[in-house]
């Protein structure tokens, strides 16, 4: 019945890809696939969720755990690619191929099916845990303990982002390095709070049993990799070291990921 389950969200992931595919190729734009980033997952968990036929109190944390973060991130990614226009990550990565003429095929390829698989991949301990949880599995130390380290991830997303809208919301800052609040702790509090979101719903799924845990791990694994070391915080910094004079000096202080106190300014030593 699990796998069933899962090869229907799968399948139904893949429709709405497509359909999503269609609509980038009218307006000529595929930015607004991060925010389907969230809303997939949401989605997959919610289907996973209407599968059982009474669902218990772990499916439902597990899925209220999925849906107030990914409904979050969804609205708060939307908002900012009718703010701020097409993403350059995505123009660069499309660019040879707009020049070829092949730029829907390649869209379709690069952004959209492969977002559908890692999207499954990184979702599959919502999705599996729910299944798993099914109707009689109720709320144990072990899924409170996940649900504490959701809420710290949720805390570091949520301020992290309130804090960098109100810097960039006051001209004075052109140009600046954020460096305060959770900033001044880790360069990158959204990313460490998204990676601590997923370990914390894995460890929610895996009280339903450490066959869920060890199915579903590469899911918060490669989400962390991802955010470290791929496409989250190193492909940012590139473009952050070209446009922002004093960002090397923002690196040497403040921890990449993990939030750790600030080391002192270069010429503060002796203050």
């Amino acid at each position: 019945m699990i796998l069933e389950a899962l090869l229907a969200n799968a399948a139904i992931l893949l429709g709405v890809m497509l359909i999503l595919w269609v609509i980038a190729v009218q307006i000529r734009d595929v930015s607004f696939i991060d925010s389907v980033w969230g809303a997939g997952m949401v989605l997959l968990a919610l289907i996973s969720w209407r599968q059982l036929a009474a669902p218990g109190y772990l499916a439902t944390l597990i899925l209220a755990m999925t849906a107030i973060w990914g409904l979050r991130l969804a609205i708060h990614l939307f908002l900012r690619w009718r703010r701020e226009g097409p993403d350059k990550r995505y123009e660069r990565l499309l660019s040879k191929d707009r020049e070829k003429g092949r730029w829907a095929s390649a869209a379709l390829v690069k952004v959209f099916l492969a977002q559908a698989v890692l999207l499954f991949i990184v979702s599959s301990p919502a999705q599996y845990g729910i299944l798993e949880a099914g109707t009689g599995q109720q709320i144990s130390g072990l899924a409170l303990l996940g649900l504490a380290l959701w809420a710290v991830g949720i805390a570091f997303e949520w301020i992290g982002d309130w804090q960098l809208a109100r810097f960039k919301s006051d001209p004075a800052n052109a140009g600046k390095v954020m460096d305060r609040g959770l900033w001044g702790w880790t360069r990158h509090p959204n990313y460490f709070g998204d990676a601590c979101v997923w370990w914390g719903i894995w460890i929610a799924a895996a009280s339903a049993g450490w066959w869920v845990a060890a199915a579903t791990v590469i899911g918060p694994i490669f989400l962390t990799f991802t955010l470290m070391k791929w496409s989250g915080a190193a492909l940012l910094e590139k473009g952050m070291e070209k446009s922002r004079p004093d960002y090397a000096d923002y690196q040497r202080r403040v921890s990449a990921f993990f939030p750790r106190p600030p080391k002192r300014r270069i010429g503060d030593e002796g203050l």
